[in-house]
């Protein structure tokens, strides 16, 4: 097991929605603040390989969780801007962690890695078995060779880099902006905007015959720094919560924790999406003993809470 304690590390995008959370369970988990490096996007450019190679030098371990993300109405829009930056952060700050010496790197996939008809439960070895789903691809793609890379520089250079594949994450602090959100923040925004704007109904994209996993974002945190501690394979691992929920069943259930009364009308010209989400999440059991812990109701109100309190204006 990897002692954090005296142990340097880098943690890009750590001022972020995951980012925030791992930071606190590495804290919880012995390491220190002094220790601990985030850089901001803003300073700190990724997609420069020279900035890379500065974050690197005298790091212990790298948990690379900096990304360009959004929901399918983004990826339809930017697919070239999410293709290219998420595969120069990666392959830019892994090259230079490995000759750097870093002792190990933690790179996060993403579930749009998966083909788009990939039988439910996911399991990691379906992960090669098809193309990811057409709206996402080009930032799937992306992420996906992250593994790539870890495995070949394992294989010849004997460099430590595992691979983490989340599931949709959700929670406090999540985004909440309508042209780049996720659905659940996407869902919870529009049913609270039509409340307050006295609203009869609510628009939302595609049939709702899609279905999702969800995995609360402070269970993701804990998981991820599971697998800095106890983890150090080639193979890749699904982080979820192991279950499914169709959208329509999602929104019938953000509509009544809301108290939404208004209509729900599904715009069938808008993509769905993957079909189906749901991942095998024994792996990370076995593994570095994993099991997600927030109940998704208890998950959706917190994060619901959340939005009411702070009501960003995006």
């Amino acid at each position: 097991m990897l002692s954090l304690k005296n142990t340097s590390i880098l943690l890009t995008g750590g001022a972020g929605f995951v980012g925030t959370q791992v930071y606190k369970k590495l804290l919880e988990q012995g390491a220190s603040k002094d220790n601990i490096i985030i850089p901001r996007s803003h300073d700190m450019n990724l997609t420069d390989q020279s900035v890379c190679k500065s974050l690197v030098k005298d790091v212990d371990i790298v948990i690379h969780l900096a990304a360009k993300v959004g929901g399918i109405g983004y990826n339809m829009n930017n697919p070239g801007t999410l293709f290219y930056e998420n595969i120069i952060m990666g392959v830019n700050l892994m090259e230079e962690a490995r000759i750097a010496g870093v002792k190990k790197f933690v790179a996060l996939g993403t579930i749009c890695a998966y083909p788009k008809f990939t039988p439910i439960p996911f399991k990691e070895d379906d992960l090669w078995n098809g193309y990811p789903e057409e709206t996402n691809a080009p930032y799937g793609l992306a992420k996906k060779m992250l593994l790539v890379q870890a495995q070949a520089y394992r294989k010849q250079y004997n460099f430590n880099a595992i691979y983490l594949l989340p599931v949709n994450l959700y929670g406090p602090q999540d985004n909440f902006n309508p042209n780049s959100s996720h659905v659940i923040p996407a869902l919870i925004r529009k049913c609270i905007e039509a409340i307050n704007s006295k609203k009869d109904y609510i628009e939302v994209w595609g049939d709702g015959s899609a279905s999702r996993e969800f995995l609360y974002v402070e269970d993701c945190a804990e998981a991820i720094v599971l697998a800095t501690e106890k983890y150090d394979k080639s193979e890749p691992v699904n982080l979820g919560a192991g279950f499914e929920i169709t959208i329509k069943d999602l929104i019938m259930l953000i509509v009544e924790l809301i108290g939404f009364q208004g209509e729900i009308r599904w715009d069938i010209t808008k993509p769905n999406g993957q079909p189906r989400r749901c991942l095998d999440v024994s792996k990370a059991e076995k593994e570095f003993g994993f099991r997600a812990k927030t109940k998704f109701r208890e998950g959706l109100m917190k994060t619901i809470q959340w939005y009411k309190k702070n009501q960003v204006k995006s």
